[in-house]
């Protein structure tokens, strides 16, 4: 890990994820008519809206297309999100643009080679715990959690601590005026 992950963290105004390791275990579940099944953490959705509430910005990106993923971006609130991104660095580069803003405004959490790229761009490179090893190495920070376990909360909680923003989205809950 990078020891000024924390300086890194203290720029982002964008957290763009990955889908399948990330936001998921990465396991793909298909039922007998081919629907693909994805099973998602309620403790990372709880980690966006945190974000959101606190002004950062949540985007998907990812190189596969599912609804299930449309679905789950909308529940959130998350209004960028692009599927069937090949060329996931082309994707990002898009982001910037219309959200006006520099890489090193950007965390990226991905946790496979397809990252690669993206993560090596951004301001704050982030992944999950059991990330391919050559993901590991390009991590400005690592997350205790694996992908679909919590993870991306986690990167919620260090971003909003790194912003000094961590006692202001908690105190919301413990005196009773929650705001995510």
């Amino acid at each position: 890990m990078d020891s000024d992950a924390e300086a890194r963290a203290a720029n982002v105004r964008l957290l763009i994820l990955d889908v399948d390791g990330v936001l998921t275990d990465g396991r793909l579940y298909f039922g007998p008519q081919g629907e693909a099944l994805k099973v998602f953490d309620v403790r990372d959705g709880h980690g966006i809206k945190l974000l959101r509430a606190a002004g950062i910005e949540v985007a998907i990106l990812s190189s596969r297309r599912s609804e299930i993923v449309g679905v789950r971006a909308r529940e959130l609130g998350i209004e960028r999100v692009l599927q069937g991104e090949a060329d996931k660095l082309a994707g990002f580069k898009r982001l910037l643009a219309d959200m006006r803003l520099s890489a090193a405004q950007c965390a990226y959490i991905g946790d496979d080679w397809p990252d690669l790229p993206v993560l090596s761009q951004v301001g704050l490179a982030a992944t999950v715990a059991d990330a391919v090893p050559e993901v590991r190495r390009a991590a400005h920070w690592i997350a205790p959690a694996g992908g679909g376990c919590g993870a991306v909360r986690q990167v919620a909680e260090f971003l909003l601590r790194a912003q000094g923003r961590f006692d202001a989205a908690l105190a919301g809950f413990t005196e009773g005026r929650a705001h995510a």
